[in-house]
């Protein structure tokens, strides 16, 4: 997979955190006016050319800033200025769960977590140990999914999430196929929400994705102020 970045949001400052196995380099987007709460994302697989600046966590990231989040958007191991080497999700997991909870003490409001791809694998991992740590999440919403055997060489055991996570895939995915994330969202009883049209990186199609984030975060945003 070929590194695919946009132009950066405006405004976006870089800064080292200080992680389990050294620096952790995230990139961190804030909104114009005062911010409802903080939104972490997780990028796509970094031995593919996964990083922050990916063009997926990149459009989703624009669509949360939109909303009124900050964004918070960490760089996995040896990616970046981020200390450490590729350790199939497990330590990247850790990694995360690390930033989320740095985050969430640095930025009072909602917490919504989002990944993509391999960044949708660490997140689900995160998301199952805070969850378990009785940590509170408005919302969680995952992309093109990993689940099972992909491009025959990877296997994903994705843990299950909460009820109100957001799943969107592509319906031409090549790197994960529709059945599979059905199989995978299917004994949880998870709607999915399919693009029409599109590829594993929603060529074509990140506009649409763009605006199916938005919904879900404007939606939590209501819930929580009661409307």
């Amino acid at each position: 997979m070929a590194p695919q970045a946009l132009e950066c949001l405006h405004m976006t400052d870089t800064t080292l955190l200080a992680g389990p196995v050294g620096n952790i380099e995230v990139l961190i987007d804030a909104p114009a006016r005062a911010p409802l709460g903080v939104a972490v994302v997780a990028h796509p697989h970094p031995l593919q050319g996964g990083t922050a600046s990916h063009k997926v966590p990149h459009q989703m990231a624009k669509a949360l800033v939109a909303c009124g989040y900050v964004v918070v958007r960490p760089n996995f191991r040896g990616v970046g200025q981020s200390t450490g080497v590729h350790d199939g999700g497990l330590g990247e997991a850790e990694d995360l769960i690390h930033v989320i909870r740095h985050s969430r003490k640095a930025y009072a409001g909602q917490l919504l977590l989002a990944g993509f791809s391999f960044g949708a694998f660490v997140m689900a991992r995160a998301v199952a140990a805070l969850t378990r740590d009785g940590v509170e999440l408005a919302g969680v919403m995952l992309a093109g999914t990993p689940w099972g055997t992909v491009d025959g060489q990877r296997t994903y055991e994705t843990p299950p999430v909460p009820a109100g996570t957001l799943v969107i895939h592509g319906e031409q995915d090549e790197r994960v196929p529709l059945a599979a994330v059905f199989d995978w969202a299917r004994p949880q009883g998870l709607p999915v929400v399919v693009v029409p049209g599109t590829n594993h990186f929603f060529t074509g199609k990140l506009g649409v994705l763009g605006r199916v984030v938005t919904d879900y975060a404007r939606g939590k945003c209501a819930a929580s102020a009661g409307v």
